[in-house]
């Protein structure tokens, strides 16, 4: 072990965990009041239930030696046995596997709460609990592997993720998509608006989220070194980049940038530089943080067309971020930033490594709807999904959880 490369890494997993209660304050402000606490609460809650999950047998499912053909690990770690040593498959790390551990729990933690976002206003909590431990299990685990784990079958195809492109933010956004058509548009949607109760909450979020990104990119590189700069570097220029191409595109088609907009455009460049931050160039990443700034921006009307109430737009952030991300890593990467990627396209890398790059992109989309919607099915099946109309209509925050975000 390195302590230098260790203390980076498990600073970047604080980094990362911070980024959950940021969320819940992003999402919380984006709420009407009546339901702040119980989207807070909703993120929250991921962090005991996911770590659980990681520490017993997820961590080893993801990341164990390969079990079967690149598609789960075995229980090599199970109980987190054995990882004082490294982890199967990786090559020239300086941290043991319990500093992988924590880094990664980090990530599922957050992914999970993501989901929330497409559930906002009108979801039982005790439908949400078992739908994040199925979820994870089934959705979070085997992608994690197929990506992640250097035995995974898509890893050793040759797709480069760098922070989860695939496995975080594409997953997230389709995954959301499948929970928002299975539990219905909330009551009066869209012809009520539902305005943000506190766009000041949200902006706050949001910065808690760009703080934490920097450990959720740069210590991605799994060391203190020139990777994880140019990873901390990309991700700036990538955020600052998407705020101003949302707020540019907003202000062109609504003639008024607003606030919201450009916290939401920031987090969409910082979604969009995840898989390619350690893979590409200062430069290009500038263009990879304007062009998801511009194209969530259109990407969260879609909504309103098809009808689909994905209440905080995962999909539309996420799921197009991702999807941005991942087509201009194929384009753009280059192994003089990163001796251990590949060359995009527009650097003489031919059209292998962006076909896989697609590739990963695809089957995350089709996986994560597929198998997502199927949970949802069965849970709304047998428990239900939604709260009564009643609920939704006084608010989940003290019909649920009998409290109140803020005295009457």
């Amino acid at each position: 072990m390195n302590s230098g490369d260790t203390a980076w890494v498990l600073v970047s997993a604080g980094l990362v965990l911070f980024m959950t209660p940021g969320l819940a304050i992003f999402y919380g402000g984006m709420v009407r009041s009546k339901n702040v606490l119980s989207i807070m609460m909703q993120s929250f809650v991921c962090i005991g239930v996911v770590t659980l999950i990681w520490a017993t047998f997820g961590f080893s499912l993801s990341f164990g030696p390969d079990l079967s053909h690149g598609l789960i690990g075995n229980l090599h770690y199970i109980g987190l046995s054995n990882t004082s040593g490294g982890v199967a498959g990786f090559k020239g790390l300086h941290v043991d596997g319990n500093t992988v551990m924590i880094f990664q729990m980090m990530f599922a933690i957050i992914t999970a709460a993501l989901l929330s976002g497409a559930a906002a206003d009108r979801m039982k909590f005790s439908s949400f609990l078992i739908f994040i431990v199925i979820w994870v299990i089934l959705v979070y685990i085997p992608l994690a592997h197929w990506v992640f784990s250097p035995t995974g079958w898509l890893a050793k195809k040759g797709v480069l993720d760098f922070a989860g492109g695939t496995v975080v933010e594409i997953n997230s956004g389709f995954s959301s998509l499948a929970l928002a058509i299975a539990l219905k548009r909330r009551k009066n949607w869209p012809d009520e608006a539902m305005m943000p109760h506190s766009v000041p909450l949200s902006l706050l979020g949001a910065g808690i989220l760009w703080f934490g990104w920097f450990g959720f990119n740069a210590g991605s590189a799994l060391g203190a070194n020139s990777v994880a700069v140019h990873a901390f570097v990309n991700t700036q220029l990538a955020a600052a980049m998407g705020l101003l191409g949302w707020m540019i595109s907003e202000w062109i088609r609504e003639n008024a940038p607003t606030t919201l907009g450009a916290a939401s455009g920031a987090v969409a460049g910082m979604v969009a530089i995840t898989p390619c931050a350690g893979f590409i160039g200062p430069m290009p990443s500038l263009l990879v943080g304007l062009l998801a700034g511009v194209l969530c921006s259109l990407a969260v009307r879609l909504k309103f067309k098809y009808r689909f109430d994905d209440s905080l737009d995962v999909l539309g952030v996420h799921g197009v971020g991702g999807l941005t991300g991942m087509v201009l890593l194929g384009l753009f990467a280059t192994i003089s930033v990163n001796a251990g990627g590949a060359n995009g396209l527009f650097y003489g890398g031919g059209l292998h490594f962006f076909s896989v790059e697609i590739l990963a992109a695809v089957v995350t989309v089709v996986f994560s709807f597929v198998v997502t919607m199927i949970i949802a099915k069965v849970i709304d099946a047998t428990i239900g999904l939604r709260v009564p109309d009643d609920v939704e209509s006084q608010g989940l925050d003290i019909r649920i959880h009998s409290e109140r975000a803020y005295s009457q």
